[in-house]
């Protein structure tokens, strides 16, 4: 598809809109639009926004960029995508957009040095899964899918050099980050100034009205708006969600902190991690993560201010997060699963593991199975007396286990059936 290229001599001369008063139905768009968000930027003008979509039957065109840096998604990297989902189901027209050309600069976001730019090659292996992953929370069917070299590329060099006449050094290194490696005396690298105005270009092409991303990201989203009004266009509104804490409820969630859920997990595994969550936390996972209603949630709040457990309603969750990444047959046996092990059962996919060196120290069966990653950590479970071997808890540390066949568990979710020779 062919993007008509933005005219750089276009007016800033914006004709203002009448004020519209904001009908039941645009009062409870915007409540659901800043559910757990960080910001929403303007919220004023986003309600004139959703008014005027109303009157005219039109809707607004609702833009998310990611960079395809790695093909596989955590729970952490789908809230934005299930704000996408949210304003979707409300009827706007949501577009994807694959950020194949700004994967090359490398987003500088709260970074401390340079990001080291992707090849194509890396982008377009990364790009291959990159949307069927987040397809499985946004609808395929009204879903746009874009590329940003398609108006990236035919800018060409006199383009960037006039596009770079539009934003100055001074508000550049208004940026947080630019600021502290400036001051650090870290190198910044002159492309890296590119990267939030080919952010900012992108909802100019896009006539966006809306631009959603991650906190970190709030600045080259202003870098958008300020961009559109050069080009006189009327300036998107921003939204910011929250970053959300992995299993920890501390760290952010992440695959390098060993906190996270990632989303082609295997079921079971899912659902046990999301039980694993505090009863605090849960409440945010609700606000970020479930598609349910903000009256179904409230009265959730008030059923567990009345006495209920915390545990079934954080069942209702992990069952809905297991659902929607595979199935709600899939999230059944989770939980099926996950009372099995709670009794102190076998789940039923536990892997099944060949070893040599009988008899063979405790510390060591544990790491060459795969249950812990060094003999240290084992022997630090079997102290906190986290290791049985065919339900028996182990406190020996010096243990050393004969041939045979047996089921080990480590903590609460590791399992493996040793066949020791």
């Amino acid at each position: 598809m062919t993007v008509e290229q933005p005219s750089p001599k276009a007016t800033t001369g914006l004709v203002p809109h009448a004020v519209l008063p904001l009908s039941d139905q645009v009062q409870e768009a915007l409540a659901i639009t800043k559910r757990g968000v960080d910001e929403l930027l303007i919220e004023s003008e986003f309600a004139q926004k959703l008014a005027r979509a109303e009157k005219n039957a039109q809707p607004l065109r609702i833009k998310l960029g990611l960079d395809p840096t790695a093909a596989d998604l955590h729970l952490g990297h789908t809230v934005v995508l299930n704000k996408m989902r949210q304003l979707q189901d409300l009827g706007h027209n949501v577009i994807f957009l694959i950020g194949d050309f700004t994967s090359m600069i490398g987003d500088p976001s709260g970074r401390n040095a340079t990001r080291p730019p992707l090849t194509r090659e890396q982008i377009e292996i990364n790009a291959q899964t990159y949307f069927a992953q987040a397809s499985l929370v946004l609808d395929p069917q009204r879903t746009e899918i874009r590329y940003n070299s398609e108006w990236c590329d035919p800018l060409g060099s006199r383009g960037m050099i006039q596009l770079a006449s539009r934003y100055t050094v001074a508000r550049m290194m208004e940026r947080d980050d630019f600021t502290k490696r400036f001051k650090e005396g870290t190198p910044i690298s002159v492309h890296e100034f590119l990267y939030p105005l080919m952010q900012g270009y992108d909802s100019v092409a896009l006539k966006s009205d809306l631009e959603l991303g991650g906190t970190d990201q709030k600045f080259n989203l202003l870098v958008g708006r300020e961009l559109q009004k050069d080009y006189g266009q009327e300036p998107q509104c921003i939204l910011t969600m929250p970053l959300l804490e992995g299993l920890d409820g501390v760290e952010k969630m992440s695959k390098s902190k060993n906190n996270y859920i990632g989303i082609t997990e295997p079921a079971n595994t899912m659902f046990a991690k999301v039980m694993s969550i505090s009863d605090v936390m849960m409440w945010k996972y609700y606000d970020l993560l479930s598609f349910r209603s903000l009256s179904e949630v409230a009265s959730f709040k008030i059923e567990v201010a009345g006495g209920k457990n915390p545990r079934d309603i954080k069942v209702a969750l992990g069952q809905e997060i297991v659902a929607r990444f595979h199935s709600p047959q899939a999230a059944e046996e989770a939980l099926a699963d996950f009372v099995n092990r709670s009794k102190g059962g076998i789940p039923d996919d536990v892997p099944e593991v060949s070893l040599s060196g009988a008899p063979l120290g405790i510390g060591q069966l544990l790491k060459q199975a795969n249950l812990c990653a060094s003999t240290s950590e084992a022997l630090r479970m079997v102290e906190q007396g986290g290791v049985r071997i065919d339900g028996t808890v182990i406190s020996d540390k010096g243990l050393k286990v004969e041939a045979g066949v047996m089921v080990v568990q480590v903590g609460k979710r590791k399992f493996a059936r040793v066949t020791l020779a």
